[in-house]
C-alpha cells in the first residue's frame, strides 16, 4: 500500500494541486485535518479532496471552527478573521460535509493511526518533548501521523526517545523497524511554517516500510493574488512566500 499523507491544506488550492501532481497515483490517501481556514478556496479544496479515490478523513480545529461546531474563542485575531470569512463563504452542503469529518485518533490499518493534533487530544500541539513522548505512549500503531503545527518533525521510542532531524532544504526518509513507535508530522500543505514556503506532504511505502517527507514548489503568486482579492489581511497571502 501507497499512502499520500496531507494535512492543513488552510483553503490553498494551488498548493494542493501541487503536491497531487507530484504524487498522482497513491493507492490512498490520508488527510490529517484542517481543510479549511486562511485560504481563499474552500469549497473548491473541499471538493477537489472529495473527488480523490480511497481517502479518509479527520477533521482539524479550522474545519471544526469553520462548520460551526466548534468556539472561535481559542483563535488569535488572523485566524479569527479568516475562519469567519471561510464561514460566510462555504456553501450549505459543504459546511454540513466538513462538520461531519470524523474526529481523530483514527487507526488506519496495522501499521498507521493518525491524529490532527495529538493521539490523546485532537487539537493539542505537539512542539515539545514531553508532548512527543506522551503522543508515543498511548499512540496503539507502529506509526502514528499528526498535523497541526505546519512544521515537519519525527520522533522515535525504543529503549529511549529521540527526536529525529528533518531538514527542510531536503527529503527526508526513514525505515520503519518494527520494534520502534513513531510519531511524525508531515508538515503542512498549504501553509509551511518552517521557513520553507514549498508545500510539504508525506508517502508512505507499507510494504517496504519506508516513510518519506517531501516538499514541492507551487503557484505562490496566484494563491496570495486570491487572498488579496478575497479581502483576507494582507499577513496571510504575504506569508506565504515566506513559510511563516
Amino acid at each position: 500500500m501507497r499512502y499520500l499523507i496531507i494535512s492543513d491544506i488552510h483553503a490553498n488550492l494551488e498548493a494542493l494541486e501541487a503536491v497531487l501532481a507530484a504524487e498522482p497515483t497513491p493507492d490512498a490517501t490520508l488527510v490529517l485535518g484542517d481543510l479549511v481556514g486562511y485560504g481563499a478556496d474552500p469549497n473548491a479544496v473541499i471538493d477537489r479532496l472529495r473527488a480523490l479515490p480511497a481517502t479518509t478523513f479527520i477533521r482539524g480545529n479550522h474545519d471544526k471552527v469553520g462548520a460551526g461546531i466548534d468556539s472561535v474563542r481559542s483563535f488569535n485575531h488572523l485566524a479569527r478573521h479568516a475562519i469567519e470569512w471561510t464561514s460566510a463563504t462555504l456553501t450549505a452542503e459543504r459546511t454540513a460535509w466538513l462538520a461531519a469529518l470524523p474526529r481523530g485518533p483514527m487507526i488506519v490499518d496495522d501499521l498507521v493511526e493518525i491524529c490532527h493534533g495529538s493521539p490523546f487530544d485532537e487539537d493539542v500541539y505537539i512542539f515539545d518533548e514531553l508532548d512527543a513522548r506522551r503522543s508515543l505512549v498511548v499512540s496503539r500503531r507502529t506509526l502514528c501521523l499528526f498535523g497541526h503545527t505546519h512544521v515537519p518533525a519525527a520522533f522515535q521510542f525504543d529503549r529511549g526517545f529521540e527526536a529525529l532531524p528533518v531538514r527542510r532544504d531536503q527529503t527526508f526518509e526513514m525505515h520503519l523497524a518494527p520494534d520502534i513507535r513513531y510519531l511524525v508530522n508531515c508538515g503542512a500543505v498549504g501553509q509551511p511554517r518552517d521557513g520553507d514556503w514549498r508545500a510539504a506532504f508525506g508517502v508512505l511505502d507499507t510494504e517496504s516500510r519506508i516513510l518519506t517527507i517531501r516538499r514541492v514548489a507551487y503557484d505562490v503568486a496566484t494563491a496570495q493574488a486570491k487572498i488579496l482579492q478575497a479581502g483576507l489581511p494582507d499577513v496571510l497571502a504575504h506569508r506565504l512566500a515566506v513559510g511563516r
